[in-house]
């Protein structure tokens, strides 16, 4: 997922396609479609308009402005078309209803979400296999009989309704939830009563990438909001000036009170997080994408008292780890590009006070947790995880023993808890629930999958390929361990590259039959991620973008030239900035691939920063708005670097109508160009979904159906033995 502010880059986590290896399927020996399949596509006419803008002197043509607007009548047509189109096309291709049988059995595998303790209660979610959204359950102890605390399917008939984040009061009492509808970045927050299962009248409309913190004593809550949209705008109009509040239970939302503005800052947000003390209410400050932010702070000891600047200038990073009385700690890359701990005191703000107490390392320092008198450190070593404790002081005491190498997350908790719980997974471990015990710091497993896996099947491996700059780049592989590097593979590569975001190793059903097939997946750690620090990731912004696009080329190249695989049999796949990624490369490299899979990507560089959060994006990409980057974004953005009579990869483009991060209008206008400029008989297609967005909450049968779709597509546009 692409993110929308620097608080949201630590919580939308996992961008990358995640897959499991499983036993024999159905892919495995399907020859590449008759030609009767490729050639013949009559594809929906699309009309054009004449609009052009003058870029600091660049005019540039915009034929097909119209998509912008998903609700018109014309635009609605236009998506009929289209999806009737690639249903046609899709329900042509052999074994299509297989894959998707295939795909079912495999996601239908139980799956649990870590737990957290307030009070008497652990609150954890769990799914049984292909229920459409999990359910948060409750329970007194972690083997006691669990009970329903809330149930998303049954909040719609579609399962498009999700669950989009909960918080407990500290006694456990009450439960503020979040809901979405339909995949969009709104949120509506309601409060449950714990005991009675029941709602309370409580409501705030109108939040969104906003988490709420409630005070200890379970009295209210702090969150961020923006005004009520303009009706007809809710899922395309600039989110701008976020407000922070306070909502006392009981009243209603107009009741709410102001705790912070700053109309001279609209592009300023506001996260809130209250100090386990319930001393201080700590606000990270974000404006934008960019790894950069503010503190203020507010005494909450005294109702009188003001919320004050802690730290200013946005030189750097500042991310809210923990308290002990007045001192403060945080997790920043203030002169450290790979991160370090410091604290600082909360009455004052002069920075020659501030005291370091873990210094930068040589790995990643990606999160720190607090709890009594120890740190636990996650850092990142070459993509994967490691988990190391220090006390009070920064002295090592010693590592978390993980079950090997993969990606850990969790160690959330209460300061003073005495237990904490953290999830394992890599590219052949679906997730498991760990317990550690925090006075003794011993570690159990609490939930593991059960699921039919012959781990030494596969194997996964580490190469470097070379950039067009010299810079070398990680390719993850994995495959089944017999394949033989004859270049007859077929092969699909992911990548992402940017926002400070690490692609790191997952498990999930998605790919299972693609790797027991005898495909081989590939994850590239290009420049723009944050795998290996600030250096690594400003490498890839702005004037820099183009080294991400080099990077992946460059891991393509590779795969061919070690005899993984072929142009023909190769295929390039990314989500949001990833999709933006997949569009200029296929637009730069045609002739590298036999398939691209390009979803909710930013197509249109020079307008993206006009739509709902996307003005967020411009410390990250820069604007069409600022003169010297005008030719930069010209130089790779995907709409505008099509060409006529080009023969391009077979595409399949992904959307929804309800994207509100990035709007659907981008992949409309780029499967319209791409369709006019096609010159051969490779298919150019767009899946638009209805009733989803950006991808969170999707639904798990919608899920099934679009990798059904996607897998089926490459089956039939990669050469295959």
């Amino acid at each position: 997922m692409l993110p929308v502010f620097n608080f949201s880059m630590r919580v939308l986590l996992s961008s990358g396609m995640m897959f499991v290896l499983l036993a024999a399927s159905p892919l495995r020996g399907q020859e590449k479609k008759e030609d009767s399949l490729m050639t013949g596509i009559e594809y929906p006419e699309t009309k054009k308009v004449e609009v052009q803008d003058d870029y600091h002197g660049h005019l540039v043509k915009d034929p097909f402005r119209w998509l912008e607007d998903t609700d018109s009548s014309d635009t609605q047509r236009w998506i009929s078309d289209q999806n009737a189109l690639t249903n046609q096309y899709l329900s042509d291709i052999p074994d299509r209803d297989s894959i998707r049988e295939r795909l079912e059995k495999l996601w239908n595998y139980e799956r649990f979400g870590i737990p957290t303790k307030r009070g008497d209660s652990y609150f954890f979610s769990h799914n049984d296999g292909l229920q459409n959204q999990s359910i948060l359950y409750r329970s007194t102890t972690l083997d006691s009989k669990r009970m329903v605390l809330l149930d998303p399917n049954q909040l719609s008939d579609d399962g498009t309704v999700a669950l989009a984040g909960y918080s407990a009061t500290k006694d456990g009492r009450f439960l503020a939830y979040g809901i979405a509808d339909g995949g969009s970045d709104w949120r509506t927050w309601k409060v449950r009563d714990v005991s009675t299962g029941k709602d309370l009248e409580d409501t705030v409309e109108w939040v969104k990438f906003s988490g709420i913190s409630w005070k200890p004593d379970g009295s209210g809550f702090f969150y961020g909001r923006y005004a009520e949209p303009i009706e007809g705008q809710e899922l395309i109009g600039t989110n701008e000036n976020q407000k922070l509040f306070f909502h006392r239970l009981g009243d209603s939302q107009e009741q709410d009170e102001l705790i912070y503005e700053r109309p001279d800052q609209p592009k300023w947000g506001f996260s809130p997080q209250v100090t386990d003390d319930g001393r201080f209410l700590i606000l990270e400050n974000w404006k934008g994408s960019e790894p950069q932010s503010q503190v203020f702070i507010k005494d909450l000891s005294d109702s009188t008292n003001s919320v004050k600047p802690l730290i200013t200038g946005f030189d750097a990073e500042y991310i809210f780890v923990g308290s002990k009385e007045n001192e403060l700690y945080f997790l920043t890359d203030q002169k450290a590009p790979k991160r370090r701990l410091i604290s600082l005191s909360a009455e004052d703000v002069d920075r020659t006070t501030w005291q370091e107490v873990i210094p930068e390392g040589e790995n990643v320092l990606e999160s720190v947790s607090l709890f009594g008198e120890s740190f636990y450190c996650q850092r990142l070593a070459n993509a994967s995880s490691e988990v190391v404790v220090h006390d009070l002081s920064g002295r090592e005491k010693g590592e978390v023993e993980l079950p090997g190498l993969g990606s850990v997350g969790g160690f959330v908790g209460a300061q003073d808890a005495e237990e904490t719980f953290f999830s394992f997974t890599n590219y052949v471990t679906p997730t498991a629930i760990y317990r550690v015990d925090l006075a003794t710091g011993a570690t159990t497993l609490w939930r593991q999958p059960r699921i039919d896996l012959d781990r030494d099947a596969f194997v996964t491996e580490q190469i470097f390929a070379t950039s067009k700059d010299g810079t070398k780049v990680p390719v993850m592989i994995t495959r089944r361990r017999e394949t033989r590097l004859d270049g007859k593979n077929r092969t699909l590569l992911y990548g992402y590259g940017g926002f400070n975001i690490s692609i790191t190793p997952s498990f999930s059903p998605a790919t299972a039959a693609w790797v027991d097939s005898g495909g081989i997946y590939a994850v590239a750690n290009l420049r723009g991620g944050g795998e290996f620090g600030r250096q690594w990731h400003e490498a890839g912004m702005r004037h820099q973008k183009q080294n991400v696009f080099d990077d992946c080329i460059a891991s393509a190249e590779y795969l061919i030239e070690k005899g993984y695989t072929t142009k023909d049999r190769l295929a390039l796949q990314g989500r949001s900035n990833g999709g933006l990624l997949v569009g200029a490369v296929m637009t730069q490299r045609p002739d590298l691939f036999g398939a691209c899979l390009p979803a909710v990507g930013v197509m249109d560089m020079l307008r993206y920063q006009k739509f709902t959060i996307g003005w967020a994006w411009v410390a990250e990409y820069g604007s069409s708005d600022e003169p010297d980057q005008i030719e930069n974004l010209l130089s790779y953005s995907p709409l505008h670097n099509l060409k006529p009579n080009t023969c391009y990869p077979a595409t399949l483009v992904t959307t929804a109508e309800r994207d509100d991060r990035v709007v659907p209008g981008h992949s409309f206008k780029f499967a319209a160009a791409l369709q006019e400029a096609q010159a051969c008989a490779s298919p150019v297609l767009i899946r638009v979904e209805t009733r989803a967005g950006h991808g969170a909450g999707t639904p798990t049968s919608m899920r099934i159906d679009e990798y059904a779709d996607l897998w089926s597509f490459l089956m039939a546009n990669l050469q295959g033995e």
